[in-house]
């Protein structure tokens, strides 16, 4: 029987768009490229170790929609939703600086001087006034981006925590992102402390959302088209007659896919750009941390080196992540070596970043006894000025026969950004076929 609802990718937006469509009765079958779900919150188990490719972590502020989720797959437990261990610390003059990402940073300063430390009071003031994660084009910041933001204050505040910040979790170049969803990202999320992994993985939520549902992986998508009274899905095992389809891809891939989308849509589609990812996860015979106080997160500006820009330490963010007495590193390419680096053999990646980020984790090379790399050609949405121009009509015409979801659609890089798109767009799929089925077609 044909699916009244067809739901493209296995993502976060995806499966929770499928879920509550499933929830309100609808019949819905998920198609999923890859031969895994979880998209970006995707993990990979290999020899005792638990390695996130992806997403690290979850808020315990600002991310309502998937606590919701969390709690409705009976994963809102401490033991299962632990707190990360230690934080996020800045590498700067030799050493890493801890509390960037607390308010103790005004105080104790976290690597920055004192004019730094007021621009950053008076950054964190404003952003906590006029600066909407749903709404980011309404923001008083406009479409200033955040190499422009980072002129009007302390070189120190740009070069040591604006850039590493935006490129170290974001992977994005400061001089072609808005700032205005990177404040209101910072703003409701909070500090590290509120910050949580899951224990058995990063995957956790997405297969507790998969389960019961018609998901088909190793299925490609090979266009959508919207017809009279339904839409097309052609796929490599052959075409699906849907009443609706819901397109939680990254938006490039969207743009492809959907051959005749409203002229609002097509703007949006082409403004609404990706940065890659390129990370590197070393398996270690020791727990081995950045130089300095011990942190799971150390941040790397580019200023202090131009080839990594993030190293997370798993067994510290929680040591069920690697068998008793190992470690896990992994490194993230700095967002300007990402282009070179993409296409190249896995050897070269772990070698190069290896190379780079023993300058910080002493041994690293020594100590490695496997490695995974993880490539995403779609890392992030890079809000745009041209995207954030263009998404208030995009989203004022969602609702046609052929919808989207995924962070991108609200310019908000995470997976509450992705798990509300795709809570909205299964609620304006079900009001649009209103009460009746049609059945199979």
């Amino acid at each position: 029987m044909n699916p009244e609802v067809v739901v493209v990718g296995a993502g976060i937006a995806g499966l929770t768009a499928a879920r509550t469509l499933a929830g309100a009765g609808r019949r819905v079958r998920v198609l999923e490229a890859a031969c895994r779900i979880g998209g970006r919150m995707a993990t990979v188990r290999t020899g005792g170790y638990l390695v996130d490719t992806g997403a690290e972590q979850i808020s315990s502020c600002g991310y309502d929609t998937t606590w919701k989720l969390v709690r409705a797959c009976g994963l809102a437990r401490p033991e299962l939703l632990p707190r990360l261990g230690a934080g996020v610390s800045l590498w700067r003059g030799g050493r890493a600086r801890s509390g960037v990402t607390r308010l103790s940073a005004l105080v104790t300063g976290a690597g920055l001087e004192r004019g730094a430390r007021r621009d950053l009071f008076r950054l964190l003031r404003q952003s906590r006034r006029g600066f909407d994660t749903g709404r980011p084009e309404r923001s008083p910041l406009g479409e200033c981006t955040v190499a422009e933001l980072g002129a009007r204050l302390h070189p120190s505040l740009s070069a040591h925590l604006l850039q590493p910040v935006a490129s170290g979790f974001l992977g994005w170049h400061p001089e072609r992102s808005t700032a205005a969803p990177l404040l209101a990202l910072l703003a409701a999320i909070g500090p590290s402390s509120a910050w949580r992994t899951c224990r058995d993985g990063m995957d956790t939520l997405a297969r507790s959302l998969a389960e019961g549902l018609d998901v088909r992986i190793s299925c490609e998508v090979d266009e959508v088209r919207a017809e009279d009274g339904g839409v097309l899905v052609r796929t490599t095992y052959g075409d699906i007659d849907a009443r609706a389809a819901i397109l939680c891809v990254p938006a490039p891939i969207a743009r492809v896919l959907y051959r005749n989308p409203d002229p609002a849509a097509r703007a949006f589609l082409a403004a609404c750009s990706f940065s890659p990812m390129l990370k590197v996860s070393y398996l270690l015979d020791r727990p081995l941390t950045p130089l300095g106080r011990p942190s799971g997160t150390l941040l790397v500006p580019v200023a202090e080196d131009s080839t990594v820009s993030t190293i997370l330490a798993g067994h510290v963010k929680h040591p069920g992540r690697v068998p008793a007495g190992h470690g896990l590193i992994s490194v993230l390419a700095a967002p300007g070596r990402v282009p070179d680096l993409l296409t190249s053999p896995d050897e070269t990646i772990e070698h190069v970043l290896g190379q780079a980020a023993e300058r910080f984790v002493p041994g690293l090379q020594r100590a490695t006894v496997g490695t995974l790399v993880h490539r995403f050609r779609h890392g992030h949405p890079e809000a745009t000025p041209e995207a954030l121009r263009t998404r208030a009509a995009f989203e004022a015409r969602l609702g046609a026969a052929v919808d989207y979801a995924g962070d991108w659609v609200r310019l908000q890089p995470n997976s509450e950004g992705a798990a509300e798109a795709g809570r909205s767009a299964a609620e304006r799929v079900h009001a649009r076929l209103g009460a009746g089925s049609a059945g199979a077609r």
